[in-house]
């Protein structure tokens, strides 16, 4: 009896046998060894050149496995070494040391992958492959798994992939498509997983997503998606939903219930946080961060059962936190900063207990002993003229529904004002078509007063200094070829000089304006993440006196030891020099009047004043030297160099990361205050040698005290006010507003007759 019970064992063994020894057909082992060729015989695919039994019993390895049902191949996974991407634009076409050779025809590829119809896993993962996506890849209808990422496909997803209607994951990351995400994505009613991060996608976000039921996971991340993000509550079964970095610029949609991940940063998002986010009671991390998102953050969200991860930063938040806010138990990191956060933060906040990470920086929070708030009045400020700014909006839009009305009832009357209206604008174009320039400063015979418009001009405080110059773009990104194409290949015919920043370059776009190139040699360790967010905040800075910046380029460099990344900062061309050049009496022709120094060192005040106090988070050092002062074709002085100090700084920390850096303090506005006063003082006795610098200068005033102390009383006046301001907290509003109160009151000895208004007096005493 034991024995018959053996015998069916012994048969199922038997059947397992004969089914894992089949022989794997001819045919389809050709076909594998043509998909070798095609693939240019890859390091993952050695092994098969020396083994000669049935490829389905091949041993798997960490970059090839293969597996077969019956005489067929159903599953086939590949991961080259071709990991790393070029800089710069890919225009589809071969790389050398990036793809596949230009033998490669990626329509031939397909074509043989096409004959593994039983295929139910295909991942081809970095190895090269380039060109526009075959849509023939629906001929292999038993798919269930495709994975294509990491490799260099181009153009335009092919419609035909929602053929493939056994499909459950589709990724498709990291290659070069360029074209719309297809929006008949609905087809694929089994899709559970898709992923197209890491690509160029253009246009809106795909409506056929939102009806793919049974989707899980859903990353579009860094791509240039933009417009609405539209209603996802009937993807019911979405856990995780990945956006980030693309250019969607509507309120926040409703969200399915489900969600455990929700990352949206750096896009463009605005309005409130929905209170409907309260009922994500699964959600463990949260990231809106680098958006526009305004309001008082809900406090639900802090109480989240199962949050862990809250991300707000940078964005425009505003109000105060209630007292009694409760965070949940499994809370770890929040970060608030570099909102308009007021008030006292609530106590599960604080930090103290150190039982979570928080950031709060960049507020006008009320926190004893913290350095990196903001005044209180600046966020309510900010926020005032944030909900002056709403009300425009709709007043705008009152006004236009009001005006259609009109058009409608008096449509004749309407013509009949428009034809007027044009015959004024007419007259008033002709009147205002006198070109721009700089209001000059005059003396009169007497010397001792200044033109009442560059005098009221100095009152003149830009809106934009207030308004923090939010919503600009993000800076371009140039290709270094581009770069090499505008100088001549860095010639050096084109080189303007080196300092401590780094080398500078003339170049000429292709359409004809002039630009300088700063190139800085950064530590390899500096993250793209970090650089990018320099530039970014960067590239929003708008004021008329800060040098206009256009862009930038990355390139890692092999010539340095260690490989090194070179970030290449483009700005626009000064044709007028340095500030510097215009002070030496070495160039008669250039040398400037005290009038057009005054006017200048204002305007660049005015610079310094938008950067301390007009952007959130502030910048107090802005490499204040008169080289960095440039001027225009009108004299218009722009400061150049600003936030690369920030850059600068990073960058010593990650090459040294010695304890002389960590214990850095930061930047404060007395450093901006104390370069300016040496700048004043280079106004009225000419630049220095840099090889003599500041002690050069102080002896220099130590010289005039005891020789001149008499006849130059009031040039000791500015010498004794320059040095107490570089010890004081001067705010530079007091440097703008200055010189039209000492000139008014320039016949009184008053103490007031500070900076600007001695300044005249002597000056125009030395002419």
């Amino acid at each position: 009896m034991e024995q018959l019970k053996v015998l069916p064992l012994l048969f199922l063994s038997w059947v397992m046998f004969l089914q894992s020894t089949h022989q794997l057909p001819n045919s389809q082992t050709q076909v594998l060894y043509q998909l070798r060729k095609h693939l240019e015989f890859p390091k993952a695919l050695e092994s098969w050149g020396n083994y000669y039994g049935d490829l389905c019993q091949i041993p798997a390895t960490a970059h090839m496995s293969i597996t077969c049902q019956g005489n067929s191949i159903t599953e086939l996974k590949v991961m080259g070494d071709k990991l790393f991407k070029p800089f710069g634009m890919f225009d589809g076409s071969s790389l050398p040391n990036h793809t596949l050779s230009e033998a490669f025809i990626i329509d031939s590829f397909v074509t043989t992958l096409t004959r593994l119809t039983s295929l139910r896993v295909l991942s081809l993962v970095s190895l090269g492959i380039y060109g526009e996506f075959p849509g023939k890849i629906h001929r292999l209808n038993s798919l269930e798994y495709l994975d294509l990422s990491s490799n260099f496909l181009f153009g335009s997803v092919p419609p035909d992939i929602s053929r493939l209607v056994m499909l459950q994951s589709l990724m498709l990351d990291g290659n070069y498509f360029n074209g719309s995400v297809p929006d008949t994505l609905d087809s694929l009613t089994n899709l559970t997983v898709l992923s197209l991060k890491n690509n160029r996608f253009k246009g809106p976000f795909p409506s056929s997503i939102c009806r793919i039921g049974r989707l899980t996971n859903l990353a579009l991340s860094h791509n240039e998606i933009s417009g609405k993000l539209p209603d996802l509550s009937k993807l019911s079964h979405l856990h995780m939903l990945d956006l980030r970095e693309n250019h969607l610029d509507s309120e926040l949609p409703v969200m399915p219930i489900r969600l455990v991940t929700v990352l949206l940063s750096k896009n463009s998002f605005s309005g409130e946080i929905p209170r409907r986010f309260g009922g994500l009671s699964q959600l463990q991390h949260l990231d809106l961060s680098f958006n526009h998102l305004t309001g008082t953050p809900s406090r639900f969200l802090f109480s989240l059962p199962n949050i862990s991860y809250l991300d707000l930063a940078s964005n425009k938040l505003s109000g105060k936190l209630p007292l009694n806010l409760t965070c949940g138990g499994k809370l770890g990191f929040v970060d608030l900063s570099n909102n308009r956060l007021i008030g006292t933060p609530p106590r599960c906040l604080a930090g103290a207990s150190g039982e979570r990470v928080v950031k709060l920086g960049g507020n006008c929070l009320s926190i004893i002993g913290s350095h990196d708030q903001h005044q209180e009045f600046l966020c309510e400020e900010a926020e005032t003229e944030g909900k002056q700014f709403q009300g425009r909006k709709v007043g705008i839009l009152i006004a236009v529904i009001g005006g259609a009305v009109l058009v409608l009832v008096f449509f004749v009357l309407v013509i009949l004002l428009l034809l007027c209206t044009n015959r004024c604008s007419s007259c008033c174009s002709r009147e205002k078509s006198v070109p721009q320039t700089r209001l000059k400063v005059v003396t009169d015979n007497s010397h001792t007063s200044l033109s009442s418009e560059v005098l009221a001009s100095a009152r003149l405080i830009s809106q934009t200094a207030k308004l923090g110059a939010q919503g600009v773009p993000s800076c371009r990104s140039f290709s270094f070829e581009d770069l090499k194409e505008a100088t001549d290949d860095f010639d050096s015919s084109r080189f303007l000089g080196e300092g401590s920043l780094g080398k500078l370059y003339r170049g000429t776009l292709e359409n004809g304006s002039s630009i300088a190139i700063r190139c800085l040699v950064l530590s390899r360790k500096f993250s793209s993440q970090s650089i990018r967010g320099h530039l970014d905040w960067m590239a929003k800075l708008n004021h008329p006196h800060l040098l206009g910046f256009l862009g930038h380029c990355t390139q890692t460099s092999g010539e340095h030891d260690p490989v090194a990344t070179i970030l290449y900062l483009v700005y626009e061309y000064m044709p007028n020099g340095s500030y510097r050049t215009h002070l030496s009496e070495s160039f008669s022709e250039k040398i400037l009047t005290w009038p057009d120094r005054l006017a200048i060192l204002i305007e660049i005040a005015k610079a310094v004043h938008f950067l301390h106090t007009g952007v959130m988070p502030g910048s107090f050092n802005n490499q204040l030297k008169t080289n960095n002062i440039l001027l225009d074709e009108h004299k218009i002085a722009k400061l150049s160099d600003y936030g690369v100090s920030a850059i600068i700084e990073e960058n010593e920390k990650l090459e040294t990361k010695s304890e002389t850096h960590k214990s850095k303090k930061k930047a404060k506005r007395e450093d901006d205050v104390y370069n300016f006063g040496f700048i004043l003082l280079e106004s009225l006795i000419g630049p220095v040698p840099t090889t003599k610098g500041e002690a050069f200068l102080l002896n220099e005033m130590v010289t005039k005290r005891k020789s001149k102390k008499k006849k130059h009383h009031h040039c000791y006046l500015i010498e004794t006010n320059l040095v107490n301001s570089c010890c004081c907290n001067v705010v530079f509003a007091d440097i703008i507003w200055e010189p039209r109160r000492s000139a008014e009151n320039s016949k009184s000895n008053s103490p007031n007759n500070k900076l600007a208004g001695v300044f005249i007096d002597c000056d125009l005493n030395r002419q």
